[in-house]
């Protein structure tokens, strides 16, 4: 469910943040209302659209990384990823809580302080950050608590929600390359690195093999509720965030294309990635607890989906080249 609530909570936040990314600009920063323009190219600098080129590089750079973690894993690199995730969900809450405010009443940004090195910064931004930073410091201190994984949690769904508001698919195309590789990336990690390591790279890497007690932070956690041990049931956040690179596609795409909820996209997205995780689920109960790829599962319930309506609808050239033939879509606004 946190799966699914996170792809479609950054689905439609991206929303409204697109509406309000120029009226920010203006509002927080007097001296940018003076130059309008230079605020739509601002706001337009906040999204980053992937191509074919970068999506393959993306799976190829996270399989690397993947194997340096396999064989140098060891406490402080583990470490380095935890300050690196902190990081990111400090960033992340930062921008979903003063996203939040803002859109509820944005005379609150207003007032601004002049700071020695970074110079005016809107005060509400300030305490609102250093709230943040505190939250994150008080997990990674009590990391090793049975309540920890809540911490983690909300980190990591912030962290996610901003990534999936700032990086976007502009159409099939990329999309299909990008998940097509991330579904055999995550088979040959799980099922076909034992046969070349004599072991799953993924699953021992999830599992924080070599590194000292600590474990990888880029992951949600739920415990489960009737296992004597204390097991935590898990998804890494390439399993959100491949498929929910996709989901928010169609979402604009249905918004461009001003869809009923009927004729849309995106319901049935949502409906196919929630069966793609229970799938994986099931998987893991009929594996009796090994190692699922989830993307195995999800990559069909959701780019599959997404062709087949595609394809009944008469609007998978549209779906393919979309972004390329229609360049008016592609407004500052965010709407593809």
């Amino acid at each position: 469910m946190m799966s699914v609530g996170t792809v479609a909570c950054a689905t439609l936040w991206s929303e409204i943040t697109a509406e309000q990314t120029e009226e920010r600009y203006n509002e927080l920063s007097p001296k940018e209302s003076s130059n309008p323009g230079a605020a739509k190219d601002d706001s337009e600098n906040e999204t980053l659209d992937i191509n074919v080129k970068s999506a393959i590089v993306f799976v190829i750079t996270a399989s690397s990384f993947l194997v340096l973690l396999y064989f140098f894993m060891s406490s402080w690199f583990v470490w380095l990823l935890i300050v690196m995730f902190c990081i990111g969900g400090v960033e992340g809450m930062h921008s979903c809580i003063l996203g939040l405010i803002l859109r509820k009443g944005q005379s609150c940004g207003k007032k601004t302080l002049d700071l020695p090195v970074l110079g005016e910064v809107s005060i509400l931004s300030l305490v609102v950050l250093l709230c943040c930073i505190t939250f994150a410091v008080v997990w990674a201190l009590n990391r090793h608590a049975s309540y920890s994984w809540i911490g983690q949690n909300i980190l990591g769904i912030c962290l996610m929600i901003t990534v999936l508001q700032m990086t976007r698919l502009p159409n099939i195309k990329v999309a299909t390359v990008l998940l097509c590789c991330a579904f055999i990336y995550d088979i040959f990690w799980v099922f076909i690195s034992p046969v070349i390591f004599h072991e799953s790279v993924m699953i021992a890497v999830a599992r924080g093999d070599n590194s000292g007690g600590e474990s990888i932070p880029m992951l949600l956690r739920v415990p489960r509720t009737f296992d004597p041990w204390g097991g935590f049931d898990m998804i890494g956040f390439g399993d959100i965030l491949f498929p929910g690179l996709l989901v928010s596609f169609t979402r604009r795409f249905d918004k461009a294309q001003k869809k009923s909820k009927c004729n849309a996209y995106f319901p049935w997205l949502l409906v196919g990635y929630g069966t793609g995780l229970f799938l994986t689920y099931l998987g893991l109960y009929f594996m009796n607890g090994h190692g699922q790829p989830a993307l195995l599962y999800l990559v069909p319930c959701t780019l599959g989906v997404t062709v087949v309506l595609g394809f009944i609808r008469g609007e998978l050239k549209q779906l393919w080249n979309y972004g390329t033939e229609n360049p008016v879509h592609r407004e500052p606004s965010g709407e593809a």
